[in-house]
């Protein structure tokens, strides 16, 4: 029997990821503007990683909130861990997955001081560490939601197969998917099939294809940007809009994440929450995308 789902968390209908913050080259008022503007767009869940902008972008972000402490509360604190990542100041042999319960109760705990928080409101398990006893990251999980900490947990990247396991010993909130116009295989390969069989909502990151959507030489994404324009412009909505609303479409009920500072990309994500897209409309993109009709 599955187990139950943690007590519901709010996330907003889009998410704002902050992949790119450290790029972005914003100064700290300008930070705290840019939250201010998303959350009057009504997007109030953000999206980080321990290693983000080569380990600094959870502190910039961080930095804003200590700037303006009165965003906190009118936000949700999501990041990710388990991935060691080269760098300067970590000069590990070699990239490599560690879901060792050391490893996440430290960054779990640097994490929370880069964003000047008392508690997380959601971690995610990056990637699938092919090393992961799932009890003893369970027994960490439990620990670290008992000691107020981090207050639900899921995952990011994981098949099925993963996700069943975890599951198994400790209740997920949500697994981090890629999906967009341009990929496709959460489609096929079960993961979006199981959010619907045990009721929790994935997350999507790259809905545009990490921008990819919108290269001039790109032969798949000509044909989708083909297929999707006559629709945009009967709709009314940018190419953008279209491919959240297309997103927004699955019943799995995703919350996908936009990763842009563009608050005119913001809007454009938030623009696809009003958008009716047909089963008709919805296979027409898919159809370009896969370059061939439905078997």
């Amino acid at each position: 029997m599955p187990m139950t789902i943690p007590a519901a968390l709010t996330l907003s209908p889009v998410v704002a990821g902050l992949w790119r913050l450290a790029s972005w080259s914003l100064d700290v008022p300008a930070r705290v503007r840019w939250i201010e503007q998303a959350l009057e767009l009504g997007i109030t869940s953000f999206d980080h990683a321990d290693i983000y902008g080569d380990y600094r972008a959870e502190a910039l972000f961080g930095e804003a909130l200590a700037a303006a402490p009165g965003l906190r509360s009118r936000l949700q604190l999501v990041t990710k861990c388990g991935i060691r990542l080269q760098s300067p100041e970590r000069p590990y042999r070699l990239n490599h997955y560690d879901s060792s319960p050391g490893y996440v109760r430290a960054q779990v705990e640097q994490s929370l001081r880069n964003l000047r928080a008392e508690q997380l409101d959601l971690v995610l398990i990056h990637r699938p560490d092919y090393l992961m006893d799932a009890a003893a990251l369970a027994d960490t999980f439990r620990v670290l939601t008992r000691e107020g900490k981090v207050a639900h947990w899921g995952v990011s990247n994981f098949n099925a197969s993963q996700f069943a396991l975890l599951q198994q010993h400790h209740p997920l909130l949500t697994n981090q998917l890629e999906l967009s116009p341009l990929a496709l295989g959460a489609l096929d390969d079960g993961t979006l099939d199981q959010a619907q069989q045990l009721g929790w909502r994935p997350m999507i990151w790259s809905p545009l294809g990490g921008g990819r959507l919108f290269h001039p030489d790109d032969p798949q994404a000509l044909r989708v940007r083909e297929a999707m324009l006559p629709i945009a412009a009967r709709l009314g909505v940018s190419i953008a809009t279209l491919a959240y609303a297309w997103i927004l479409r699955h019943p799995s009920r995703p919350w996908p994440i936009t990763g842009t500072r563009r608050v005119e990309g913001l809007r454009e994500a938030v623009a696809a929450l009003d958008v009716r897209l047909s089963a008709e409309d919805w296979y027409a993109i898919w159809v370009a995308s896969k370059g061939h009709s439905v078997p």
